[in-house]
């Protein structure tokens, strides 16, 4: 199973369950046309974030021997020193287990 598959059959999972949660996309392009180098999203963001009775979930897809990056790292150290959960999920049984 690739990232991709595993990251919509959480989002699947979460629309089942109506969990609130939306996909949040971070990265970074060129804007040819204007010469410029554009960042979209926080560095190190989750795939998901969830609502859960007023908590913050950040749930992080990965597979096989993926590991987070430095910038994952980082978001994940603030996350929980805010009081949100952070979650690294690497099949959908788990987080219907955590969550």
């Amino acid at each position: 199973m690739s990232e991709k598959e595993l990251l919509a059959s959480c989002i699947q999972y979460l629309k089942l369950k109506r969990i609130f949660h939306y996909r949040q996309n971070t990265g970074a392009l060129v804007d040819k046309e204007r010469g410029k180098f554009l960042r979209y999203g926080v560095v190190g963001g989750t795939d998901i974030v969830a609502v859960i009775k007023g908590k913050y979930i950040g749930i992080e897809c990965k597979v096989g021997k993926n590991k987070q990056s430095p910038g994952q790292i980082e978001f994940e150290k603030n996350l929980v020193e805010a009081g949100g959960i952070y979650l690294i999920i690497r099949d959908v049984q788990t987080l219907a287990e955590l969550l």
